[in-house]
């Protein structure tokens, strides 16, 4: 009988092992079906709507009734109904519970992974992601997307006060977040009037969305004391993920359905430990190696560079052909194991010049 060397079977033992997170289910977002489909299915008290944000079907609800109600704007965008830049929200969320970073890092967990609906005060990555669902939500509903204004006050986490609950409360506490959404939304109206060629059009309203989007995420700088709940590799890698959307969103990507799935699949399938070092997590694929790999070096490099990397990119993505070739790199970086990081370099400083 052929006998494998010791080397092989552990190899062959890791990949076994291996798993990344689960983010569909059926080709959409997971739990999907049993989300909302209009605003009247989430809680509703004395005719005001009063949904649990610590519930991860609310939350996923709020993704999915954005989407229908702001679908209708989105003609630039393509012709099919998943190519709104709001998927990738709903699928980051997906990401986020089944890989474990959504339950309360103080308590034990099924293996690092996350069990039922709940989402924990906690978690630094519900709390980052609290600016993403429920402000825009918020936003959205003061913006008339549901049809008239909908009254809206958020169930709160018991025995705190750092979460908003009503339009007014966030737009007091976090006042430049809830004016790029509204902008968002009041922008997407407006375009159905637009004259701009709807590459332009497309252009501007992605715009729009990565700046709002990237102001929620400067906002929840307010979350950091939860990091230290979580193992350094964790907090190195929850670093290196907030400096990835400074990339992102500079080139105004298409967080489409497809396109999301493309780039969240590789991401860790479990929350980091003590002693995880990429491109040699035994448990993790080669993918999920090799986006840990590249999410980390351009985060040191940004530091080495004292910051003028993510300068110098946003510098580049000066135009919408530019924009263009610079989603192509980000895909080549994340996704092409063989796309050395000169090259990129390389490239950046290329198109900096021609701005």
């Amino acid at each position: 009988m052929l006998r494998l060397p010791a080397s092989c079977l552990l190899l062959a033992l890791a990949a076994s092992l291996a798993y990344s997170a689960i983010i569909v289910d059926n080709g959409m977002p997971i739990k999907w079906s049993q989300t909302a489909t209009q605003v009247a299915e989430l809680s509703v008290q004395d005719n005001v709507v009063t949904p649990d944000p610590w519930n991860f079907l609310h939350r996923m609800s709020f993704y999915r009734l954005m989407i229908v109600a702001t679908n209708p704007f989105m003609g630039s965008m393509g012709t099919n109904p998943t190519d709104s830049p709001i998927w990738g929200l709903p699928l980051q969320l997906g990401w986020m519970q089944t890989s474990g970073r959504l339950a309360d890092p103080t308590s034990p967990t099924n293996g690092g992974l996350q069990t039922g609906d709940n989402i924990s005060p906690n978690s630094w990555w519900g709390c980052v992601n609290h600016f993403t669902s429920v402000l825009p939500f918020l936003s959205a509903a003061q913006q008339g997307m549901f049809g008239e204004v909908v009254q809206v006050k958020m169930q709160a986490p018991e025995g705190t006060e750092d979460y908003c609950t009503t339009y007014t409360d966030c737009a007091t506490r976090h006042s430049e977040v809830m004016v790029k959404w509204d902008a968002f939304f009041q922008g997407l109206k407006a375009s159905i009037d637009s004259t701009l060629p709807n590459n332009e059009k497309k252009d501007a309203i992605l715009g729009l969305y990565w700046e709002a989007h990237m102001a929620s995420l400067h906002a929840s700088a307010v979350c950091n004391t939860k990091q230290n709940l979580y193992s350094s590799a964790e907090i190195n890698f929850a670093s290196s993920w907030l400096n990835s959307a400074e990339y992102v969103s500079a080139t105004n990507f298409q967080s489409n359905l497809e396109k999301s799935i493309l780039f969240l699949t590789p991401l860790p399938g479990r929350i980091l430990l003590e002693g995880d070092s990429a491109p040699n997590i035994a448990d993790m694929t080669q993918e999920e190696n090799h986006t840990l790999s590249v999410f980390s070096w351009m985060k040191n490099m940004n530091t080495m560079l004292g910051g003028s990397l993510v300068r110098m990119w946003r510098s580049a993505m000066c135009s919408v052909t530019n924009r263009e070739k610079g989603r192509e790199m980000l895909e080549q970086l994340l996704l092409n194991p063989g796309f050395a990081t000169s090259t990129f370099l390389s490239i950046i400083t290329g198109m900096a010049t021609s701005c």
